[in-house]
């Protein structure tokens, strides 16, 4: 290694301590000096080529990625924004900083990272992106997951509302560290298993949550008792967009027909449509549609699962995802929710070529050294 007056950003601590490693830890992976990694990461040196080929290798990324010429870091959003200001997370995902502008989830309004304006980040000093767990899926009960995951451990969990085909290709353009989907019966399991595999075209693995009840939710002024009868009526449907585990049902149920002419973002949004009489019916989960009462008549019980690719699996936040799912306290939490049946909660699928191999807990876990 040798000095420079050159001008070179790196990412080497924002890459080191995303995987939960010291710079000791990262000396003895690479074979350089603790004093030379900490002087990189400074900006005080300038790596050797071979210094720089050997941290990229050991971090399993581009040179490009960690090393940029200039004194600014590349910054990437994970979608544009709609305009300025905008206010953004923070977050890294795949060694890459990644800006999220901000919204509404089932988590409610969160605090932001900082704002974009005129062009510029103006970032929060006290938010740590390496620290932040991102997670898109439609989880009602997230919130219950968040809290727990902010208690036990050192991390953060961002919720992004999606519908699951569209959290998978989120995860597998790799914007985010998990993908909730529930496109399955229970009683079928693997084909979650299935459908991801076509979409991520990668090993992943598959966390199990829980088996939950998807069905119809009415208006509390309707006396109908079951599918057939609701599907006679002439009702003001609420729909859901196609690719998510709700629009099957609601495609189920009325059997190839018209689709609703309004659609609903998430499983709250169909709810609220019927309460505030917008709609007389549309798809939901129990827990949903009971905490609003409203009136449910169940059509399946559906495998809600978190995806997750199997290159992320040794990242101390993955790792912390996984032992909270699979505490004894938020199992007892999830398990006393309407519609939820944690029997299988933390049960790990492993698909790495295409085949699906359920895992007990005692084959797959992965202790967390970080918890809190």
């Amino acid at each position: 290694m040798a000095k420079e007056t050159l001008p070179l950003h790196n990412r080497i601590k924002e890459f080191r301590e995303a995987r939960g490693w010291s710079q000791q830890e990262l000396a003895k992976r690479t074979g350089l000096s603790r004093t030379g990694i900490s002087a990189i990461e400074m900006g005080k040196l300038i790596p050797s080529t071979l210094a720089a080929l050997t941290l990229a290798q050991t971090f399993g990324c581009t040179l490009e990625e960690i090393f940029q010429l200039g004194a600014q870091q590349v910054v990437r959003w994970a979608w544009p924004p709609e305009g300025e200001p905008c206010r953004y997370w923070r977050a890294t995902v795949g060694g890459r900083l990644l800006m999220y502008p901000t919204e509404i989830s089932q988590l409610g309004l969160q605090p932001q990272d900082g704002v974009y304006r005129d062009g510029h980040f103006y970032d929060s000093p006290f938010v740590d992106p390496a620290k932040t767990l991102v997670l898109a899926g439609c989880d009602p009960a997230v919130g219950l997951l968040a809290a727990e995951y902010a208690q036990a451990t050192p991390y953060r969990l961002l919720a992004i509302s999606r519908s699951s085909r569209k959290a998978l290709d989120l995860l597998r353009d790799g914007l985010v560290h998990a993908a909730g989907m529930h496109l399955t019966e229970s009683h079928s399991p693997e084909k979650n298993a299935e459908i991801a595999g076509e979409i991520l075209k990668a090993p992943f693995r598959l966390l199990r949550i829980a088996n939950w009840q998807e069905g119809l939710v009415l208006s509390s002024g309707l006396a109908y008792k079951t599918i057939r009868e609701v599907v006679g009526a002439k009702l003001r449907w609420i729909g859901r967009e196609p690719g998510s585990g709700a629009r099957q049902v609601l495609d189920k149920v009325l059997k190839g027909g018209p689709s609703p002419p309004f659609m609903a973002k998430d499983h709250q949004g169909v709810v609220e449509a019927i309460r505030s009489g917008w709609a007389d019916a549309g798809v939901s989960v129990r827990l949903v549609a009971e905490a609003s009462g409203q009136r449910f008549i169940s059509v399946r019980e559906e495998a809600y699962d978190l995806c997750i690719l199997e290159s992320a699996m040794d990242d101390p936040r993955v790792r912390a995802l996984v032992e909270v799912i699979r505490s004894r306290s938020l199992r007892s939490r999830v398990g006393e929710l309407p519609g939820y049946d944690v029997t299988d909660m933390g049960e790990l699928t492993k698909r790495p070529d295409g085949t699906a191999k359920r895992l007990s807990q005692k084959e797959s876990r992965t202790p967390h050294k970080n918890m809190a």
